[in-house]
């Protein structure tokens, strides 16, 4: 790992992780090439904004989730050869029910160059810390859809308001939201905003 890349958990104390690329629960339906291990690491600034948000969150009554962090270039790539694979409907339902795959390259929800290769974006969510339940968003982590996008039409108020509510937080705490994706979010000054990184997580 490179010295100025670290897991987040050991530098953001209690903060909650599923590193979901590391599973067989995301849109690939098995683990992606890179994640090794169920963590989440990202750069050492990354993580000290995550501290300041976790701290934000908890004024609020929140806590943070985190479902990913640095990317390797090789799950990227993993991602683009996964798109022109022939379709066997195994995750279509829950992640992109109503586009095909050669249609997320096109619509921004899977790029060949990505902000978490370079350590500096995380996707994560809102959960309650007396119950541990996730916080409703009306939506779930990577749904391809115009309804996982930030002002999307028919999200109950309630929903809605827990996604402002993570926006301020994040951006309170130095980062930018992605339009097309509730969950994501880049660090606005981050250390190396040219620099892909392939070293995998383990």
């Amino acid at each position: 790992m490179n010295d100025d890349f670290a897991f987040v958990d050991e530098l953001v104390p209690g903060i909650r992780w599923d590193a979901k690329y590391a599973t067989w629960d995301n849109f690939t339906g098995k683990p992606v090439d890179g994640y090794l291990a169920n963590r989440i690491v990202g750069t050492k600034a990354l993580c000290a904004a995550l501290a300041e948000a976790q701290e934000k969150a908890a004024s609020l009554g929140f806590g943070l989730l985190l479902w990913d962090g640095y990317r390797p270039q090789r799950a990227v790539d993993r991602f683009l050869r996964w798109i022109d694979e022939p379709e066997d409907g195994r995750t279509k339902l829950w992640h992109y029910p109503n586009i095909d795959r050669a249609a997320m390259f096109a619509k921004g929800y899977v790029a060949a160059k990505s902000g978490h290769t370079r350590g500096s974006a995380v996707d994560l969510t809102l959960y309650l810390p007396d119950t541990g339940e996730l916080v409703s968003m009306g939506g779930g982590h990577d749904l391809m859809d115009p309804v996982s996008h930030h002002g999307a039409r028919g999200i109950p108020p309630a929903e809605a308001g827990n996604r402002a509510s993570l926006r301020s937080i994040m951006e309170g705490c130095g980062f930018v939201a992605y339009e097309c994706e509730w969950w994501h979010y880049r660090l606005k000054d981050e250390p190396y905003p040219d620099t892909y990184f392939d070293f995998p997580v383990k």
